[in-house]
């Protein structure tokens, strides 16, 4: 199937689609030998495509996995503090896997972690404003009139945000569980959104992004994605 060559470079691991657009600019891909223009197509199954003189191969079949990263863990493949990896949790994997965004040493929940860099980077691309959820336990009572000055908030530490959206779970007065959907998931926003507001963050569990739903995943396990998880995130690139 022919596919635009920014597509092909990017999908081989070479340069992201950008850079691949400006690898092809500058007159560095060639197709069957004659050097490529931007807008070009091909099949790699028929035509042969070259990148600096070398050729682009069929990329191996990509893993995709669901994994419910358990606290105590970073979300790198190593740590030069020693501290441990989400990689441990998933090397019976068999291949190198990394993760999609990330959550805090002390956050839990969902984490994709894939060898497909288009993948991750439609999952994470501001435009497809892929919503994440969070189940958030914080220390006492929360009022109504607290959720809607959470709601209102357009910056946090400075910074710009777009307004989360929460609902309220439940109380029993010593600690609340909130709901928080946010689409950009910036670095620890849900936790400073809490500290702006005053709030204890108990315990942090992210249980969504879009059509990707944690379930029943029991913590430190992690499963391939189904068809129709494939399926959505395929639709976003």
């Amino acid at each position: 199937m022919k596919e635009r060559l920014q597509k092909l470079i990017s999908g081989a691991g070479i340069a992201s689609r950008r850079r691949a657009e400006e690898l092809i600019l500058a007159g560095r891909v060639k197709v069957n030998g004659v050097t490529a223009g931007l807008g070009m197509s091909a099949d790699l199954e028929v035509d042969e495509v070259e990148v600096d003189g070398k050729r682009l191969r069929q990329p191996a079949e990509r893993m995709y996995i669901m994994l419910n990263k358990p606290r105590g863990y970073v979300t790198t493949l190593s740590d030069e503090k020693g501290r441990r990896t989400v990689a441990a949790l998933v090397a019976g994997a068999g291949r190198r896997l990394y993760p999609v965004g990330r959550l805090d040493l002390n956050s839990e929940g969902l984490l994709i972690m894939t060898d497909d860099g288009e993948a991750a980077n439609a999952l994470m691309h501001p435009a497809h404003e892929v919503e994440k959820v969070y189940s958030v336990t914080v220390g006492g009572a929360v009022s109504h009139g607290q959720i809607r000055a959470m709601e209102a908030l357009r910056a946090v530490d400075g910074k710009p945000i777009r307004p989360p959206r929460i609902e309220l779970l439940g109380s029993d007065g010593a600690r609340t569980r909130l709901r928080f959907t946010i689409h950009e998931g910036r670095n620890r926003e849900v936790r400073r959104i809490c500290a702006h507001s005053g709030l204890e963050v108990l315990r942090l569990l992210r249980t969504a992004e879009g059509e990707l739903r944690l379930g029943a995943l029991p913590s430190g396990k992690w499963r391939e994605l189904t068809p129709a998880e494939l399926e959505y995130i395929k639709s976003l690139s």
